[in-house]
């Protein structure tokens, strides 16, 4: 399966963004869907994912501020950002596997990343 992000862009903090994860050669409803981000020098560190029945997990940095969902039928996963704050700035890449994981070794298939910039 072959994975695009989109919806990135320069907003200001405490403003919203939502990404977009589209996939294609395979349908999404058979993978946990995941969403990492990395910063300018600093490890793929996991924002969260959701599980092919829908279940979500978050990191405690994105907790009650980000939200995932997907749309099988649109084949595409989304990631609701709210509340942004400068240390989110980073590349967000959107992943894909049979099962959640919190460790980016775990997904087999990336995307290859939209760029997530918020301004002081």
């Amino acid at each position: 399966v072959q994975l695009v992000e989109s919806g990135g862009g320069l907003v200001q903090t405490g403003n919203s963004l939502r990404l977009s994860c589209a996939a294609s050669g395979g349908t999404i409803n058979i993978y946990a869907m995941g969403w990492f981000r990395q910063a300018p020098g600093k490890e793929r560190e996991y924002v969260g994912a959701i599980a092919r029945i829908g279940i979500t997990d978050y990191a405690d940095t994105v907790m009650g501020r980000f939200t995932i969902s997907r749309d099988n039928a649109k084949n595409t996963v989304y990631l609701q950002m709210n509340s942004l704050k400068p240390e989110d700035t980073a590349v967000y890449y959107c992943a894909a596997n049979s099962v959640v994981s919190r460790v980016a070794r775990g997904y087999e298939y990336w995307g290859p990343g939209t760029q997530v910039t918020v301004s002081s």
